[in-house]
């Protein structure tokens, strides 16, 4: 018992105190505390507004003292005839970006691994990566620079030399599932691109001399190699688009279609809903309901994927 309560002092003397501890890592702290200020000021505080999807907002009665409005604004907002169009689009267009993005993104992933020139290499990395860091309000012009009905590019440089009538795309709603996955995909595989080929280089190249040896072919060392060792990242990058399936990205389905009404139909989403619910009809306690909806159902679909993976493949799980 001596042996232990000596051991135990021992243990305390080497410990550093709380003091000593705080001044060294005090630097630390305080270049950690603008993001924790941002993370506070911008994630957490704004949960306050919450409340409003159960409250009948009143701007002169504010947050506090608006009356309690229970789940009002969920029954207005399944009961409006837009809940069905808006749910439906964002998941379907939400599954399309998934599937057809990743399949894409890896696809050019693994070209640019192939590429043995560096210099080419960096070339045609710095160009995929490009229409990334567009802003939507740029893709939106140039797609209106394609798509305008009187000038055109494909109008008036395609369609009409040809003979055939120039399409008026902006009121045509069942051009645009497939126009809003094109434009969705050319903005985005670049960056997705970058992030599997990065996880390509890190790959022990000698599985694949080994494989160069034994006579497998291009075609077989990505089939059993390189897309084995690709599955973790495809799978947690995955569950997180899942969390954001309830989410859309508004510049794309609101800047891109010139919001024009007679797209509705296809180009309503959850997050364009919210928009025209809170600036053309100032109904703050509908579109807080509409947001809070998007968290939660975000949340729940991450919560059961990453348990089905951690079941089928623990390695593979995201936490």
């Amino acid at each position: 018992m001596r042996a232990v309560n000596k051991n135990c002092e021992n243990q305390r003397q080497f410990q550093p105190s709380v003091k000593k501890r705080i001044k060294k890592y005090a630097p630390l702290y305080l270049l950690a505390t603008p993001s924790i200020l941002y993370l506070i000021i911008n994630n957490y505080m704004p949960m306050i507004g919450l409340t409003l999807a159960f409250k009948k907002f009143s701007f002169s009665k504010g947050i506090f003292g608006s009356p309690w409005n229970g789940l009002g604004n969920f029954k207005y907002l399944f009961g409006s005839k837009w809940a069905g169009i808006m749910f439906r689009n964002t998941v379907l267009y939400n599954i399309a970006f998934l599937i057809l993005g990743t399949v894409l993104a890896v696809t050019v992933a693994i070209i640019l691994n192939e590429i043995v020139h560096p210099r080419a290499k960096k070339i045609y990395q710095t160009v995929i990566l490009i229409p990334h860091l567009f802003s939507m309000v740029i893709v939106g012009y140039i797609v209106f620079a394609f798509l305008s009905g009187t000038n055109g590019f494909i109008n008036k440089s395609i369609l009409e030399p040809m003979g055939i009538e120039g399409v008026n795309w902006y009121t045509e709603a069942k051009y645009w599932p497939f126009i809003l996955t094109f434009v969705s995909l050319w903005k985005g595989f670049g960056f997705q691109s970058i992030v599997y080929y990065a996880t390509l280089v890190g790959f022990d190249s000698t599985l694949y001399e080994a494989a160069m040896v034994d006579g497998a072919t291009k075609g077989q060392q990505i089939r059993c190699i390189t897309l084995p060792l690709l599955k973790p990242t495809v799978i947690i990058l995955t569950i997180m688009a899942l969390g954001r399936m309830f989410n859309s990205d508004f510049g794309l389905f609101y800047q891109v279609p010139q919001n024009s009404g007679l797209l509705y139909t296809t180009t309503t989403t959850i997050d364009t809903y919210v928009y025209r619910a809170l600036m053309l009809d100032n109904d703050v306690g509908r579109s807080l309901a509409a947001g809070f909806l998007q968290s939660v159902l975000g949340f729940t679909v991450v919560m059961v994927t990453n348990s089905i993976v951690r079941k089928v493949e623990a390695s593979s799980a995201l936490f």
